[in-house]
């Protein structure tokens, strides 16, 4: 699968049919190699003689100065290690300096690993070349690229830290050393997944200079909200698996004194890399936050790898759930939950990734003898006006020893933190083997505004273990919502409570039962895609107007089992019969409303021969399939904005859809416009009314076009990677290419 954003061709990316995007350089001869990942192909850089071999590509490819860049590579060797490096060049292909080259790897390795590295494009470069180098230790060695990338830098949508501070592809300034400890870059041998481009070349490292604590911090610190939880994470490759590293979020006030730190230590289960996470809500006066990461009792010259640090506001494991992350997926401990009656005990699950349905720790329930234990979280305020509404209670539990029964109960309390009481379900057999996700519903006290998840556990054996993960209570909302907007002509489609990694089709269903598959954000959703979050809002754009239609939702599950959701029906009004709508079904922000002066008078087109046979009456006929409709509609624009707006809409020549109001004998029809024309009305000069003529050719449905949009981004993302402004207008030549990212060439 290509890369997104990358500027290579795909060819030139995965060696997939050949290596024509690439030429020698140095010391080789190319030839097509096997066992590639992204695709079949891979390219192998095989040494004339022994010393170093290059190999570049045959394309410069176009940059701007001052812009950063980065280029990563999948490699594989048992014999070299490699680097990778950018040529900046000038338009006519001079040099600019000397090539940005990455560290070489540490050590040789036959498995794919990663090598790249990131830099500002200097003054005066406006081209770029890729270099691969490694060194031979004799001739016909041979040395295997793939999956190679060059673009705008990879960085996590909605990271607060900046790409520089994220992974330390370009240098280590954007980190601090503490006392004890310096700070540097390595390129580690490491095979992440073939798709996975947001960690994998440099890291950072922290070495202890003697014995005692090693830290770092992040030299940015980005401007956080009171009151807000926000997560922070990272991979942490410890010396040794008995070492106390740690990630530490810390808030600021506005002068810069610290507020507080929250610290999430690290159970290493090897010695190999561990995402560590820690969240924490913004206190009051906050201002702006830090990342930190150490090690404490190091002894001399021993070292932390660091990669892929992030800031962000924290997910919830549940859309709605009212509890925070810490409290629901314990990644730094077992947060506000305490056991309140009984024998057992509650602890974080060890090592990282021992048992998790969320992150990467759970909570520990352990109890030494058949007793009941109830284990109660914090309060956790609810909702406005949740008094006498219903609400679920969700968590996973899987059974590690022995056996378990459980009692899922909320406990709620008023303003005033009065006690009002627990609602509770029977007592019910925890399942197993595996994890499992159990629910029950409950309803709100009128007074209510806080609540706590209160869950009373009864070993059915001595030592029994259970593991508890992915705790969420949220007001119990319809599955499946319709609304339908006038204002945008369109359908919005809201679904709940949804499996993550289920493959969705989504079909909307006519009066007559017909059904047509609904947009997603890449193409039409049939049961290809998969979800990603457990809440899930379709906007449908392509709904007929003024006609009731419903939806019909299939999941599948990766086990195979389907589970089928249908909505309620809703209508798109449309109150003016003399107006339709003209829609790009890829860029709904473009759609708009336009007065018909006149319908198309079709046609439908035919390629016929005529062969006229002598002593024969008729002619015989030879024809193709007759052609969809063909006709030119005109249109008014009323005002300087409709005209811009038009001129918009028309400018990328995509496939459009034309919705005129029901009873107008016109269809719901896609259509491709030829050439339009744009006159005046008459009138004086400043008259705005314009008159055009669109020809119009019948188009089938796109079907690989997706719904264009933000992907996740927000404006923090833009703050985040831009200094200014003019930063942002050099980069994007319009509003619409910031909000899709689409970047100037």
């Amino acid at each position: 699968m290509p890369i997104p954003g990358n500027m290579l061709s795909a060819a030139t990316e995965s060696m997939d049919p050949t290596f024509t995007g690439w030429r020698v350089r140095l010391n080789c001869t190319l030839l097509s190699g096997t066992g590639g990942r992204n695709g079949a192909k891979s390219l192998s850089v095989k040494s004339t003689t022994a010393g170093e071999v290059q190999a570049e590509t045959v394309t410069m490819y176009s940059v701007t100065a001052g812009q950063t860049y980065q280029v990563f590579a999948d490699s594989s060797s048992a014999n070299e290690v490699e680097r990778i490096g950018l040529e900046w060049l000038t338009n006519l292909g001079s040099p600019v300096g000397s090539i940005l080259w990455s560290l070489p790897t540490a050590t040789a390795s036959s498995s794919w690993h990663r090598v790249g590295v990131a830099g500002i494009a200097p003054a005066g470069a406006s081209r770029v070349r890729i270099v691969l180098s490694s060194t031979a230790a004799g001739s016909a060695v041979s040395h295997y690229w793939e999956n190679v990338y060059l673009g705008a830098p990879y960085r996590t949508t909605g990271n607060l830290l900046s790409f520089a501070t994220e992974t330390p592809e370009i240098d280590t300034s954007a980190w601090a050393a503490g006392a004890n400890t310096t700070v540097s870059r390595q390129v580690p041998m490491m095979s992440w997944s073939v798709n996975w481009y947001w960690a994998g070349a440099h890291v950072l490292a922290l070495a202890a200079t003697g014995s005692g604590n090693v830290s770092a911090t992040t030299v940015e610190n980005p401007v956080v909200t009171p009151g807000v939880e926000y997560l922070a994470y990272t991979y942490l490759a410890p010396p040794t698996t008995g070492s106390n590293c740690w990630l530490e979020l810390r808030f600021f006030d506005g002068t810069g004194t610290q507020l507080s730190a929250t610290r999430g230590t690290l159970a290493p289960a090897s010695t190999g890399y561990h995402r560590q996470r820690v969240s924490a809500v913004a206190p009051a006066g906050a201002a702006t936050c830090r990342l930190a990461v150490g090690m404490d009792s190091a002894t001399a010259a021993q070292v932390l790898r660091v990669e892929q640090s992030v800031i962000q506001v924290a997910p919830t494991v549940q859309a709605g759930s009212v509890l925070p992350y810490a409290d629901a997926s314990f990644e730094q401990g077992v947060a506000g939950w305490t056991k309140t009656a009984g024998v057992a005990t509650i602890a974080r699950s060890t090592p990282w990734g021992s048992a998790a349905l969320d992150g990467s720790y759970s909570l520990t329930v352990t109890s030494s003898t058949t007793a009941a234990s109830t284990i109660r979280s914090a309060r956790f305020p609810l909702p406005a006006g949740s008094g006498g509404l219903g609400f679920r209670l969700q968590f996973g539990e899987t059974v590690t020893a022995g056996g378990w029964t459980v009692t899922r109960g909320i406990r709620w309390y008023d303003a005033a933190n009065t006690d009002l009481g627990l609602t509770t379900t029977s007592a019910g057999t925890v399942p197993g083997p595996g994890w499992w996700s159990l629910s029950a519903d409950h309803t709100a006290p009128a007074a209510a505004t806080q609540a706590a998840v209160e869950l009373t556990l009864t070993a059915t054996s001595t030592n029994s273990v259970v593991n508890v993960d992915k705790v969420a209570l949220w007001q119990a909302l319809p599955l499946v919502t319709l609304t339908a907007s006038e204002a945008t002509a369109s359908l919005r489609l809201t679904l709940r409570e949804l499996s993550v990694d289920d493959l969705i089709k989504v079909w909307r269903v006519a009066e007559d039962g017909t059904r047509t598959l609904a947009r997603g954000p890449s193409g039409l959703l049939d049961g290809t895609v998969a979800i990603t979050s457990d809440l899930m809002v379709i906007d449908d754009y392509e709904a007929p107007l003024a006609t009731p239609v419903s939806y019909r939702v299939e999941m599948t599950s990766p086990g195979g089992s389907t589970a089928i959701r249908n909505s309620s029906w809703a209508t798109i009004p449309h109150s003016d019969i003399n107006v339709a709508w003209l829609k790009d079904p890829s860029a709904p922000q473009r759609n708009m409303q336009v007065m018909v002066k006149q319908a198309p008078n079709w046609a439908r087109p035919v390629e016929q021969g005529v062969y006229r046979v002598a002593g024969r009456r008729n002619a015989v006929v030879l024809s193709d399939v007759r052609g969809g409709l063909e006709g030119e509609l005109v249109i008014w624009t009323r005002s300087d904005e409709e005209r811009r707006n038009l001129h918009w809409l028309l400018d990328p020549g995509r496939v459009l859809l034309w919705q005129a109001a029901p009873g107008m004998g016109v269809d719901d029809l896609y259509v491709s416009v030829g050439a339009a024309s744009e006159n005046r009305v008459g009138g004086p000069a400043t008259e705005s009314w314009r008159e055009w003529s669109l020809p119009l050719s019948e188009a089938d449905m796109p079907t690989t076009v997706g719904v264009g949009g933000s992907a996740g981004r927000t404006w923090q993302d833009i703050l985040t990677e831009f200094a200014s402004w003019e930063a942002v207008r050099d980069t994007y030549a319009t509003w619409e290419a910031v909000l899709l990212d689409q970047r100037r060439d």
